[in-house]
């Protein structure tokens, strides 16, 4: 199985108050399957695209009221080593870190501008069985308001190379501001990682979070079975030179996105050298 280079987006998992409606929710929308709720590790149950361990869904802690969201984890070889460099970023630890049996052990932090994610640490689990494919985790990015925080925070934690995505003339892009973060090397083939500017099209009260995008075979198809369930629409379905995508929430509020990836438009992006 892979193991993921330090800071490669490796597992998610998302925390639902009523799980069974979450496993209903993605199993029609992503064609997901479930295993068995592993008791142990507070009914932490594995979700699978053809066989493959590709996300996970959990229910809150007793007695916690977490919102439901998706959490994206990056793949650390010493999560206490990258606990630290978060805190000394700028960054804050939710969780400090945890061992989870002969699993690995995870880290929650929030970078400073707010945005929840994860450290993961393999041990026996090494995070998703497959990505890039319909069913699977495809990509992510970190949506902020304060994206000077986040662009000075990312590469003091990870080994990251970053460049700005070069607009051109474009007028739709006038206003985007959009990095990537890459490792082992600038270029498209080893991006790992977005970063979008909030602008006053998001409402006030969305703090910056992590967008973590699902491949589908069609992505009308899953914003369709998706509203059917109670999702709401937020963005899209727009095609773009990566391929034809969707913002949503699920019937819980949890902020997913869906890309078809074989339905590709338009020039890639040029990408400049981010000096900052």
């Amino acid at each position: 199985m892979t193991e993921y280079p330090e800071g490669a987006p490796c597992w998610a998992d998302a925390m639902f108050a009523d799980v069974e409606a979450a496993k209903t929710f993605y199993a029609d929308v992503l064609g997901w399957t479930f295993g068995e709720a592993s008791s142990q590790y507070g009914n932490y149950t594995q979700a699978y695209s053809g066989g493959k361990a590709v996300a996970a869904v959990v229910p809150p802690m007793p007695g916690g009221e977490a919102p439901s969201q998706w959490c994206l984890y990056f793949a650390s070889p010493d999560a206490a080593a990258t606990a630290e460099k978060i805190k000394s970023a700028g960054g804050e630890l939710v969780m400090e870190p945890m061992q989870v049996g002969t699993f690995g052990t995870m880290v929650i932090a929030k970078e400073p501008s707010g945005a929840v994610f994860g450290v993961w640490q393999p041990g026996e689990h090494k995070g998703f069985e497959k990505t890039g494919e319909p069913g699977s985790f495809a990509w992510a990015e970190v949506f902020s308001r304060n994206v000077g925080k986040v662009d000075g925070f990312l590469p003091k934690v990870f080994p990251y190379e970053v460049q700005q995505m070069d607009m051109g003339d474009s007028p739709e892009g006038a206003d985007m501001d959009f990095k990537i973060f890459s490792l082992g090397g600038r270029g498209p083939e080893n991006a790992v990682l977005g970063r979008m500017g909030m602008g006053d099209e998001f409402p006030p009260e969305i703090p910056s979070y992590v967008q973590v995008y699902f491949g589908v075979p069609d992505c009308d198809e899953a914003v369709s079975k998706a509203q059917k369930l109670g999702g709401q629409l937020h963005f899209g379905p727009m095609d773009s030179p990566f391929g034809r995508f969707a913002a949503l929430t699920d019937q819980q509020g949890a902020a997913f996105a869906v890309i078809d990836m074989s339905k590709t438009s338009g020039e890639m992006p040029q990408m400049k050298d981010d000096r900052a």
